[in-house]
């Protein structure tokens, strides 16, 4: 097949780099659709493998009747800000040099807001002063999840970071410039001659990509004389 579209086979992750808004969605929809039908082939009360309808967004137990719907896992997404600087992060699961928001799923019981406070204090030790919703997206990795996405912000003399390991491999505050600089560059990128790789963000089709891009719109906006 690649050779007869004269292309190649790539991860979707990678391909958020050349996706538009329109093909993302069916490929999101289709990505976790095809995962949730691996994953929930046998019936959880009688152990008998279900069957799928025509149109795949459902399964049915021939034996009970008992149908299953495909489910999202709510996930929050938060941008830290301290009003001059804000706190982006890496896991060790991350390309090398990408840094994003925070994010963590949703425990039973929790409104949103006790999520993302909870998540900022486990994550890297800090008290959540005031917070915004701005979006939401689907997303299809690592499983379906609702991606819920959050501006937050901390006290300014209460911005030391004790980063968890255990989740996180880094986190830094970073400045406007900084911020605005890494946007205009287009990732993923290898390695330099030092060693080390350029700071870069998420793709634009990703939500953490929007909360990045609306915290850094807002601090220019801020620093215009009026």
């Amino acid at each position: 097949m690649e050779a007869k579209l004269k292309g190649s086979f790539i991860e979707l992750r990678k391909a958020l780099f050349h996706l538009d808004v329109k093909d993302a969605s069916l490929l999101f929809t289709a990505q976790a659709l095809l995962h949730w039908h691996h994953t929930h082939q046998f019936c959880s009360r009688s152990g008998q493998p279900t069957k799928k309808n025509t149109a795949g967004s459902k399964r049915v137990c021939p034996s009970n009747n008992i149908i299953y719907y495909p489910q999202v896992a709510p996930v929050v997404i938060t941008l830290v800000s301290d009003g001059t600087r804000c706190l982006l992060v890496r896991q060790s699961s991350f390309p090398k040099g990408m840094y994003s928001a925070l994010a963590g799923f949703c425990d039973i019981g929790e409104s949103l807001e006790e999520t993302v406070r909870r998540e900022v204090a486990e994550e890297v030790g800090l008290e959540v002063e005031s917070l915004q919703y701005s979006a939401s997206q689907h997303w299809p990795f690592p499983n379906s999840s609702l991606m819920i996405a959050c501006h937050a912000t901390v006290k300014p003399g209460q911005t030391e970071i004790h980063v968890n390991l255990r989740e996180l491999e880094a986190a830094a505050w970073f400045s406007h410039d900084e911020v605005a600089t890494a946007l205009r560059r287009k990732g993923p990128y290898t390695e330099q001659q030092n060693e080390t790789f350029p700071f870069w963000l998420p793709p634009k089709l990703a939500i953490a990509h929007q909360l990045i891009k609306e915290w850094v719109e807002k601090q220019t906006r801020s620093s215009l004389p009026a």
